[in-house]
Order: C-alpha cells, then structure tokens, then sequence
C-alpha cells in the first residue's frame, strides 16, 4: 500500500491557520527557510544517485537524534502518489521541486521531515541537500526564527554543513550562498490593490533589497491579492541583519494596507460594502466555481472581516477554506481522481457547506 501523508492526522503541517498570531488578519503566515548542503557530497543536479541516497540516510539518521523533531514524521515523497504530492504542495510544506511535476515520478531520495505542533520541517534533496523551514500563523518573524535556529544548530552536530570561512554556507544558488536564509511573508493586501497604491508599494520594496511572489512563491502568479514579500539576497550579511529588515518594511506595509483600507471605508462604504457582500454571497450560494474565483471572492470577504462588516465569520475559517478547496485536498475526500467540472462542483458545496456551518455556529454563540 503506497504511503499516505495524513493518515492518523488530518491537519498535519497546518497550526499556522489558527490565525492567532499578530496582524492575522493581514499577514497570514511567516516563514524562514534555511540553505544547506553536506560537506563532501555534491550539490543539486551535480549529485547522483549514491550521494541523494547517503545524504538522505545520514540527514534521516540526525532528524531522529534531534530534539525538535522528536515525536515528529518522515515522509519519503517518491511513495506518493500524485494527489497525495500535490497535497503537500497546497500546504505549503514542500516546494514544487521536491514532488516532481504532476503525472510524473518525483525525483528519488527525497523526502519530508515533519516537527509535531507547528510547521517545523525539513526538505531532503530538494535544490540543495536541506531545506530547513519553519512556517507559522500571523507576523512573527522572531518566534519563526528562533524555532529554525535550534534545528539548524541540532542539525549541524550530526551532519557536516558545506561552509567557506569567507562566503559562508556553500549552496547550489549562488543568490543563498552566505546565510543561505530565505525568510516570507504571506500577506493580503486588498486595500492597497483598490486604492491602486500596489505598484508604488512593491517598486518601493524592490528598492530595499525584497521581492515579491505569488501564492506558492517563486513562479507562481499572484491570486486574491496575496503577495509573499521576502528578502532577495543573503550574502555579506548576518541572520539577524535581514530579519530586522525584513520585520521593519512589513511593518510599513502593514500600515498602509491599514490605512487603505480606511481611506476606502471613510470615501466609499456603500462600494465597499457591495463588493464585500457580493463575494460573500457567491461564495455562499455558488453551484459551481474554480479555486481562482474562491480565492478572489475569500478576498472580498477577508475584507469584510477586516472592517468588520461580516461579523460572522472567523479569519481562521477563511484560511481553512483556503486550503481545503484546492483540487488535491477535493479529490482527497473524494478518494480519486476528479473530472474539472466535478471538481468545480466539489468545490462550490465544500465552501457552502462550511460557511453554513459557520453561520449556524454563530447563531447558537
């Protein structure tokens, strides 16, 4: 029987939903992901079959030893199948290179090592050997940091990391090589969108050493107003350095996506509430819809709660919506593969069924 990622444990990898950390309604999810290879193994495409097999036997060996893992799940990604790879995707826990393109074979000796309680993990030969990373609910760069910090310390005891005393920790992209950190932030920015303030935000933090990303980070197209931010460089500075920096410009964004959305209730409440109501009642009411219309339409939505103009409905539901109405996660609870049009219908009576839900929840408060 092929291994699969959620037996025993629905919610795996997804405490950051719980939408419980600072400035939640803005910031979604925090995430630091840390570069690193083995020393005297070669890197990423470089590397053939013996090296992934040793450094995925010698990285298996030290996660059990470590004690931010213990308790934890190893998941050797090329047993899945593809939905289950897929899965794992739409979760935000695995990159699209460590799973392989759809309908093919994810590459050999790969695998995630999952920490129990918040999104603590660990990617094995993905571009590099490790991919140590740490996602969590809300603007909490710090806490993020702090948790990845001691992993990679407990890593770094029972592997040897590939380090230069001059250019740092030694990666298969140049742009990591140095700290090897990458630290993101999920944030949606509506207000900005409407007020038509975006393009001058993000020209302004491209000017600060950031960039800007989609849903799924690198590659993929931004989708109901949700922009990852994270820095672009991390040689010839400290850890500390590009978080501090990183901290203080979402900071900046998050006040003007707060004044934003002000300005729009203050010179156009009955526009803004229109829209607000109209997504929520498509996504109330819909018999058939795609996972780009739903998050466009969660947006609206997202910002009737914001305002407080829907007073029914929990950010944290939003955010499970989110997840749970994308195609893997649909065919999942549907035990097989799904046509697009029964997909699309799938789709419509989840977030029905779940907004229902909540409403009755609310009534009976």
């Amino acid at each position: 029987m092929k291994e699969r990622f959620l037996d025993g444990d629905p919610d795996a990898g997804l405490a950051w939903l719980r939408a419980d950390g600072p400035n939640s309604d803005i910031v979604l999810s925090t995430r630091i992901r840390l570069a690193r290879n083995l020393r005297n193994f070669r890197f990423g495409t470089r590397a053939d079959a013996d090296d992934r097999g040793e450094v995925l036997r010698l990285t298996l060996a030290a996660a059990d030893a470590a004690p931010s893992l213990q308790s934890g799940r190893n998941v050797t990604v090329s047993t899945l199948d593809d939905t289950e790879r897929q899965l794992l995707l739409e979760r935000h826990l695995v990159s699209r290179e460590l799973i392989g393109g759809e309908g093919h074979v994810a590459p050999t000796h790969t695998a995630l090592v999952l920490a129990p309680g918040e999104g603590l993990s660990v990617m094995v030969n993905e571009e590099d050997h490790l991919r140590l990373q740490n996602i969590v609910g809300g603007f909490r760069l710090r806490d993020a940091w702090r948790d990845v910090e001691r992993l990679d310390d407990e890593m770094g005891q029972r592997v040897p990391y590939a380090f230069h005393p001059e250019f740092g920790y030694l990666t298969s992209c140049p742009t990591n090589v140095g700290t090897g950190l990458r630290a993101s932030v999920l944030m949606h920015l509506p207000g900005l969108v409407l007020t038509q303030e975006i393009a001058k935000v993000l020209q302004g933090i491209s000017q600060v050493g950031l960039t800007f990303r989609g849903l799924y980070g690198e590659g993929s197209d931004v989708v109901g107003n949700f922009f990852q931010i994270s820095n672009q460089t991390t040689l010839g500075k400290t850890e500390e350095d590009l978080i501090d920096h990183l901290q203080r410009i979402v900071q900046q964004v998050v006040q003007y996506e707060t004044q934003a959305r002000s300005v729009l209730l203050r010179d156009a409440p009955t526009v803004i509430e229109d829209k607000v109501w109209r997504a929520y009642g498509l996504l109330r009411h819909a018999r058939s819809t795609s996972f780009e219309e739903v998050m466009n339409l969660l947006s609206g939505v997202r910002l009737g709660v914001g305002l407080k103009l829907i007073e029914n409905v929990r950010v944290q539901t939003l955010n499970r919506i989110m997840i749970f109405a994308q195609s893997a996660h649909l065919e999942r609870a549907a035990r097989g593969r799904l046509p697009e049009g029964d997909l699309d219908v799938r789709r419509a009576a989840f977030v029905r069924g779940v907004l229902a839900a909540e409403e009755s929840g609310a009534a009976n408060a």
